[in-house]
């Protein structure tokens, strides 16, 4: 499970941690919102330190598939349909200043890039409409998409009924911009943290951040992990966590030229990968989607093996290389949350919610965080910065709120009741499985991984929800807001921030 892009590449490392040290700004998280954001503050002349729990680019960076787009799928259609046309016009400003942004520190630092066509396509007529959609909030937003015909896309291998496209959009390799990033960054002067996990933030007395090696102190802090580590807003309550999921492939016979994404279920996403977008090699494609909701589904590898099958039976070449997953947040109003924490005292910042689209997202919100941290005057910022920092939540987000609670509360039920039906000693599951089984009225999560069988608690430390085992990725996932854990139970991602229990195996067979 590894992405393309992690192949035989070695992350920057940073420096050793300093507890007590005194910074202008630290930022927790090395993927592209904390790096972007770093890289601009030392420019401006801060003291800028970063704090990763794992390498740079580890989670959702690391496994984004590449594509920079201002087109994005059906996202356009989406905002507008609850949205004014000015919040969207504002929302494809900000991505194409995030975008700009990112391709200019591309050339910068000599990390190359392909422009192409992306699309958003129907694979069949029942999604003609959503293309139509797509294609009308895009031009009154502004940006120049045109309608296509099944016959015009008649030489694409894949059933396409329809699609609008926009030219000149991006494709990139995601870890390694986001590795020039903390290079810039530690050449500059600034601090890169690796390995280190922060447990907890303060604006009081003194702003500062927890990790089990000391605290570290700074007049400004940024939260730009994922999901906030830091939930002083609720925002398990405000947004939905997907994990989606990607293949790469050699074919032989060469690839499609342009970027196309779906708007009609199961999601398709295809990306051509060259020489100058990723890593070197034989003509590469990545296929992506089958995307669902954090700890609910049905089986992650078949939903892999679904877009092998799909892929082989188009390209009847492809050889598959590597698949990945990646999670991502979607606020429930459409538009990411960036900005003050609150109850942070304005010393406390955080960006979440790109639903998919962090490739300009991240770097927008990097401005945003930057002029407020800079203390721009609001006569001086962006119009789009200012019409998306000043929006009121409106009546419809409060109802996906709703909606989504309700699929929250179902799935804690559904978990704890199927717990109470597997009494332990339970069956040793088999390689690369796992189970919730029954202990004494407490769920416990018992999976055997590289020939190693554990049992740990299997609820999750923040609100107590019953894991999910995920059979693609070997981890315990929470159903209702997205911690992951690894097979012994190490926090990988999501709002809780401890790990799982260990516990006594008591298996049979």
């Amino acid at each position: 499970m590894k992405p393309l892009w992690k192949l035989d590449r070695t992350p920057p490392i940073g420096t050793p941690f300093d507890p007590g040290a005194r910074h202008d700004v630290i930022i927790v998280g090395a993927g592209l919102t904390g790096l972007s954001t770093a890289v601009m503050l030392t420019r401006a002349g801060l003291d800028v330190a970063v704090i990763e729990a794992g390498s740079v680019a580890e989670l959702a960076t690391g496994g984004n598939t590449g594509k920079l787009s201002l087109l994005q799928g059906k996202r356009l259609a989406e905002i507008r349909k609850h949205h004014s046309a000015a919040l969207v016009q504002a929302y494809v400003e900000g991505n194409r200043e995030g975008m700009d942004w990112l391709v200019g520190f591309a050339d910068h630092a000599g990390v190359s890039y392909e422009r192409r066509i992306d699309h958003s396509y129907a694979q069949d007529a029942g999604g003609i409409d959503s293309v139509r959609e797509v294609h009308e909030a895009a031009r009154e937003a502004g940006l120049e998409t045109r309608m296509l015909t099944r016959r015009e896309l008649a030489g694409a291998a894949f059933p396409a009924a329809g699609a609008v496209a926009l030219d000149d959009q991006v494709t990139i390799d995601p870890a390694l911009v986001t590795h020039a990033l903390a290079d810039e960054l530690l050449s500059a002067g600034g601090t890169l943290h690796t390995g280190v996990r922060v447990t907890a933030t303060h604006a009081l007395p003194d702003p500062r951040v927890e990790t089990p090696l000391g605290p570290m102190f700074a007049d400004h802090i940024v939260i730009a992990t994922g999901y906030p580590i830091l939930d002083r807003g609720l925002y398990f309550a405000k947004m939905r966590a997907f994990r989606s999921y990607c293949v790469s492939f050699r074919l032989p016979g060469g690839v499609p030229d342009s970027t196309f994404i779906s708007v009609d279920s199961p999601t398709r996403s295809i990306r051509p990968v060259s020489d100058a977008d990723g890593p070197g090699g034989p003509a590469r494609l990545v296929v992506g989607g089958n995307g669902h909701s954090v700890g609910r589904s049905d089986g992650e590898t078949a939903a892999i093996d679904d877009l092998v099958e799909w892929t082989r039976r188009y390209f009847p070449d492809a050889e598959e290389t590597h698949r990945w997953s990646a999670q991502d947040y979607q606020s429930n109003n459409q538009i990411p949350f960036v900005g003050a924490m609150p109850r942070g005292l304005g010393r406390i910042r955080f960006a979440t919610g790109y639903a998919k689209w962090g490739l300009s997202n991240a770097p927008a919100a990097a401005l945003r965080l930057t002029a407020e941290i800079l203390g721009a005057n609001w006569h001086d910022r962006p119009s789009w910065m200012v019409k998306i920092g000043t929006r009121l939540t409106v009546p419809a987000d409060l109802a996906r709120g709703a909606i989504e609670g309700a699929k929250v509360a179902a799935a804690a039920t559904t978990g704890w009741v199927d717990a109470e039906r597997r009494p332990v000693p339970a069956p040793k599951p088999a390689e690369g499985e796992g189970v919730v089984a029954n202990r004494s009225g407490r769920p416990v999560g018992i999976s055997t991984v590289d020939g190693v069988t554990r049992a740990v608690s299997a609820v999750c430390p923040h609100l107590g929800g019953v894991l999910d085992w995920n059979d693609a990725e070997c981890t315990w996932d929470c159903p209702l807001h997205a911690s992951r854990f690894t097979a012994d139970g190490t926090r990988i991602e999501g709002p809780a921030l401890q790990d799982l229990k260990p516990l006594p195996r008591k298996v049979g067979g």
